[in-house]
């Protein structure tokens, strides 16, 4: 049966060219071509555009990479030590028997709950070396267990009789979690006198002469708000979960910290491990709660007022990094989700602030803030394990050779020459921190979009003196998940990876490139994730 032309005109050429030829065809062809022509007419270009716009950032992600690396080569090769750039000069007269030479410090220990680890940074605080009448450690403890509270009041107790100027501080709320019980403690009449607060996690164990160390660069320097420690890490050899945190971690603060320090003397507070001037935190607004990350917003308005940040590598403080799966993830969500939403709510207070130069707004705007907490993780996700693997399914999208490989390989390089000792564990932290891209990249977005979940505070999981009792053990690198289901199964992981496994097989049967040996490890990796057979079992299976 023909159909006439109508009133409006002939009839369209995509009737006659394919929908026509298409009625007169088998049902098999039909589908066929149907899927040929929705491909290359709609997902083609679709695709196209997430190639594009994945380059772009994924340049954005390796601009950035070289010129933090390339000033933190500067700094090794020409060392440049905090002590060259700055006035240091160790503090005169004898700390044991003290003097006004000294200023009054106050050491904060904010904790909740941290029945393993609570008295590892009491007894740490309680043995640093200064003047016992210039310094005050102050416990501030928002527990909610009856035990634990009791526990950590006798550990106070305990000092106390042994002469050391402790105070054990508790409130009737939670109220502003972290950044609320160290807003509480500066409002104490002892705090108020101290010109200095050295700030330690419960999981925390700086060495006796770490006041020794840091004060100096304060004392000397009154343009100096902060000075910001390494962490190191007693328990990295764990598991290859926490392994992988370590290099992590430690391309932070060899890199992304020092570079910092050094070109723009600003970098994110890392809420423990550091020294405070007391003025400065009063001059910033103090401590608030509006975000997750109460350190990266304190920093951000301190550098806004003129004040320099100082990292200094050599100082160590040791710490324990998260070693179950469901531990890591709460703590990568709160770190994610607060810095972008600390972005959104700052950003125009940035843009309009008279005081810091355009350069320096530049620097914290784009650099870090932008690339660092809102790119990365974005184009992580969703390039390597998204865009790659679809368009092996779309064989008319063509990803730019450059981008594919040469990219993340320089990205990937830049990282293991500052970790030449864990060079054979990159492939392993290539494809595991593409997984928690995912988890990221999520947090990410809950806090650019402010979600009610943008405020969630976990406070992160530790073992304390289980990995210490463990510690001549041979660990494996997959440990068996925790015996609850429902913390042993991560859908999201396990569905990304059946795709990522159809389409690995799919490049194998009918592709031309080898994408596939990527795409089936990346599988593999979001697998055990899935499963959660990686870091240790939960502390309370």
């Amino acid at each position: 049966m023909a159909l006439s032309a109508t009133s409006d005109g002939p009839i369209p050429d995509t009737w006659q060219n394919i929908v026509r030829p298409l009625l007169l065809r088998p049902s098999s062809d039909n589908a066929l071509l149907i899927w040929t022509h929705v491909r290359a007419h709609v997902m083609a270009p679709i695709l196209d555009v997430a190639v594009v716009l994945c380059m772009a950032m994924s340049f954005m992600l390796l601009l950035e990479a070289m010129f933090m690396s390339a000033v933190s080569l500067y700094v090794k090769l020409f060392r440049r030590t905090p002590e060259k750039r700055y006035k240091w000069e160790a503090m005169g007269g004898d700390a044991e028997k003290g003097g006004s030479d000294y200023p009054l410090v106050l050491v904060q220990i904010p904790m909740y709950n941290e029945k393993e680890v609570y008295h590892l940074s009491i007894r740490a605080a309680c043995a640093l070396t200064w003047p016992p009448d210039r310094i005050i450690v102050q416990i501030l403890d928002d527990s909610t267990d009856p035990l634990v509270k009791n526990l950590v009041k006798v550990e106070c107790e305990e000092w106390a009789k042994k002469g050391i100027n402790i105070k054990y501080e508790v409130r009737s709320n939670r109220k502003g979690y972290k950044a609320g019980a160290l807003k509480k403690g500066m409002e104490h009449h002892y705090a108020q006198q101290c010109d200095f607060v050295a700030i330690f996690d419960a999981d925390f164990q700086p060495d006796s002469d770490f006041l020794l160390k840091t004060l100096p660069f304060l004392v000397h320097n009154p343009e100096i708000a902060l000075v910001q420690t390494r962490w190191d890490f007693v328990n990295y050899s764990a598991s290859m979960m926490t392994r992988i945190q370590k290099m992590s971690l430690d391309y932070h603060f060899k890199v992304e910290q020092e570079s910092g320090s050094t070109t723009f003397s600003f970098f994110g507070f890392n809420g423990t491990a550091g020294v405070w001037r007391i003025s400065a935190i009063n001059e910033a607004g103090g401590w608030k709660d509006r975000t997750t990350v109460e350190d990266m917003d304190l920093a951000v308005r301190a550098t806004l007022k003129g004040w320099k940040f100082l990292y200094v590598g050599d100082i160590r403080v040791k710490s324990e990094l998260p070693s179950t799966l469901k531990a890591y993830r709460h703590q990568q969500h709160r770190w994610t989700c607060g810095a972008v939403n600390l972005f959104r709510k700052m950003g125009w207070d940035i843009v309009i602030k008279k005081e810091v130069s355009l350069l320096k707004k530049i620097h914290v705007l784009y650099s870090f803030f932008f690339v660092r907490r809102v790119i990365a993780p974005i184009v992580t996700f969703c390039f390597y394990c998204v865009v790659i693997p679809v368009s092996v399914l779309i064989p008319e999208v063509d990803i730019p050779i450059w981008g594919l490989v040469y990219i993340p390989t320089i990205i990937t390089i830049l990282n293991a020459v500052r970790n030449p000792s864990s060079l054979h564990l990159m492939p392993f932290w290539i494809l595991f921190e593409n997984v928690m891209a995912m988890h990221r990249m999520k947090a990410a977005m809950v806090g650019l979009l402010g979600t009610s979940s943008v405020n969630q505070w976990v406070v992160t999981e530790k073992k304390g003196q289980l990995i210490r009792d463990k510690a001549d053990l041979e660990v494996p690198l997959l440990e068996p998940a925790p015996t609850k289901c429902s913390e042993r199964v991560y859908v999201l992981e396990l569905g990304l990876a059946v795709f990522l496994i159809m389409c690995a097989t799919y490049n194998l049967i009918f592709g031309k490139n080898h994408y596939n040996v990527y795409i089936y490890l990346q599988a593999v990796a979001f697998t055990i994730v899935g499963f959660g057979f990686i870091g240790a079992p939960n502390p309370t299976s």
